[in-house]
């Protein structure tokens, strides 16, 4: 027998033995190349629809990097979503709940750039049954979340995995999305859903996809985050509280996780309870980068099954030009987009930053109290800057600032609290909000460190980064109030009296002003702070508006026509002199400008 004739047999024997194994035909070698992309927050296009200028991700620069790729043809392309697309720029707002008759505008890009799969983000539930329900009608691909469950069926509300069959070659994809949903969006955004615990649905439905489907490879899609590292040494893998990083060391069975929500750039190995590593990729945020995993497949005969060699980076996609041609084909509606964002509603009579909400009282957070007071009638309003950087310039007012002024679609509920769990509301923000001073020299703000008592840890522009987030910023308006920083948490905020110059009772029962995301538990404020249980947050609710904050916010500012922003001053940072002085300190460590 001739070595070619011999090399001839053992090729159609083994392809033979792969088909019969398996029921299918696979190719001997085959690379993949899954791209991914997470919480690009509405930025399709290379646009910012907010400050009406150039931006510096979008799709369009994916979609670019994504056909450079296609045309290689050296591997095949998946290409993933890890969710939170349809909030955050006006455009998707625009066809959200303006623009409702036509198709929506994410899974007509998404259809077209050829998009095989997203999970479902916590923004993308934000939009509302009715937005939600018809994207997942027009796209051309699935929407998953394994364990997002319709209580009427016990069955998932939505798609938990798909399989993508590539020249036979079988890619599991299921998705996961944070089990926090009811702890931050209002109950009639979800009414009908329970979001259950990843792990265990992880767990269930891995053993459902490995013995139903026999996939060659099981790809996880978090909306979840990475988590929080616990312990990591020199050579050893991290090991991670909750997250995707928690499901990759303890549920056997995944080889690649594509995780978002947290906004942060992943490329880590961790290390399975099987001995496995897996792959967990996270692209960051808005289009700015992507995570490409490469999966080098070749077929294992003594095995039955494919040796896999997995490699990941992170690619910015600064370096792509926008795909102007699929711009082209969207322009009419981003003209009808940008005219709607452009739409005067009012005149600011001066400048407001959001950065002046860090330390004190300010005209930003306080226009959003003045609206809260004044739509429910209520005592007390409870507000923060849900934008940590922001300013709106003296002058016109249009649309698009509204999304500066306020970031996110949360409703406006009435709340009754009693005044003691006000002022523990009240202590529970601050003692996150503040450091304790102990000299004037001393930092105002909490500040992130690696360890208790370890050095600040700076971003990537050398400024100090927030401990908490600025949108868990709660002050309060209806009272006089002091917050004295020498003190330790818990015991700082003093309440003099009510703004109105009655006195302020702790056993009084008070109606309170609040946004949905804090009314339904968002940041602890209600259950750590205030003491209040979880499941007694229905009983204090009174009421809720029908549609978002955003919404009433233009009404409000119509209906004024010019808005002069000044500052409430009901409450003041004690001693003054140190927060005067902190405060010229901090701007200059927090801003690189």
């Amino acid at each position: 027998m001739t070595r070619r004739l011999y090399l001839l047999l053992t090729f159609i024997i083994s392809v033979s033995f792969l088909a019969g194994c398996t029921g299918r035909e696979r190719p001997e070698r085959l690379t993949l190349k899954i791209v991914a992309t997470s919480d690009v927050h509405g930025l399709l296009f290379p646009h910012d629809f907010i400050n009406d200028v150039p931006a510096d991700g979008s799709l369009t620069r994916v979609y670019s990097y994504v056909r450079e790729q296609r045309e290689k043809k050296d591997a095949e392309i998946v290409l993933l979503d890890a969710g939170d697309i349809l909030q955050g720029q006006p455009l998707v707002y625009y066809s959200n709940f303006i623009d409702t008759g036509r198709i929506h505008i994410v899974p007509e890009v998404m259809n077209r750039m050829g998009y095989d799969a997203i999970v479902v983000g916590n923004h993308d539930i934000e939009a509302g049954r009715p937005v939600y329900g018809k994207i997942v009608d027009e796209s051309e691909f699935p929407w998953l979340a394994a364990n997002v469950v319709n209580n009427a069926t016990g069955r998932p509300w939505f798609k938990p995995y798909t399989v993508i069959d590539i020249r036979g070659v079988k890619i599991a994809v299921v998705g996961f999305t944070t089990s926090m949903v009811p702890e931050w969006l209002p109950q009639q955004l979800w009414e009908g859903m329970e979001f259950k615990e990843i792990k265990c649905e992880a767990e269930r439905w891995m053993q459902v996809i490995l013995e139903k489907e026999d996939p060659d490879i099981v790809v996880g899609l978090f909306h979840e985050g990475m988590g929080e590292t616990v312990s990591s040494g020199p050579g050893e893998p991290a090991a991670y509280t909750g997250g995707a990083g928690m499901i990759a060391s303890s549920v056997p069975g995944f080889d690649i996780i594509i995780t978002g929500h947290d906004h942060r750039r992943w490329n880590t190995w961790v290390e399975g309870p099987d001995g496995n590593m897996v792959l967990v990729a996270g692209p960051g945020s808005h289009g700015r980068h992507v995570a490409e995993v490469t999966v080098d497949l070749e077929f294992n005969i003594n095995k039955g099954s494919y040796d896999r060699n997995v490699s990941g980076k992170i690619i910015s996609m600064e370096g792509y030009e926008p795909c102007w041609g699929l711009v082209a084909e969207f322009q009419g509606r981003i003209d009808e987009a940008r005219d709607y964002v452009s739409r005067q509603i009012g005149r600011l009579e001066a400048d407001i930053s959001s950065r002046e909400s860090l330390f004190g009282s300010s005209p930003f957070v306080d226009i959003v109290h003045r609206l809260q007071l004044d739509m429910t009638g209520a005592d007390i309003s409870f507000a923060a800057p849900l934008s940590y950087d922001a300013t709106l310039e003296k002058g016109y007012l249009t649309v698009g600032d509204m999304f500066s002024l306020y970031r996110f679609e949360n409703f406006l509920y009435t709340m009754e609290l009693y005044g003691s769990e006000i002022k523990n509301y009240l202590e529970y923000s601050y003692g996150n909000w503040f450091n304790t001073m102990m000299r004037e020299d001393d930092l105002l703000l909490r500040y992130r460190t690696a360890h208790e008592d370890s050095p600040i840890i700076l971003d990537d522009g050398g400024t100090y980064r927030l401990a908490g987030a600025a949108f868990d910023f709660d002050s309060a308006a209806g009272i006089d109030y002091t917050v004295d920083v020498r003190q330790p948490a818990g015991k700082r905020v003093t309440i003099h009296t009510m703004s109105n110059g009655e006195p302020f009772l702790a056993d009084r029962k008070y109606l309170v002003a609040i946004n949905s995301y804090r009314g339904s538990g968002g940041g602890g404020h209600l259950e750590q702070g205030a003491g209040i249980p979880r499941s007694h947050f229905g009983k204090r609710l009174v009421s809720s508006t029908e549609r978002d904050l955003r919404h009433y916010l233009m009404e409000y500012i119509e209906k004024e026509e010019v808005i002069h922003p000044v500052a409430l001053n009901n409450w003041t940072v004690i001693p003054e002199e140190w927060q005067r002085k902190a405060k010229e300190r901090e701007i200059k460590l927090l801003f690189a400008d």
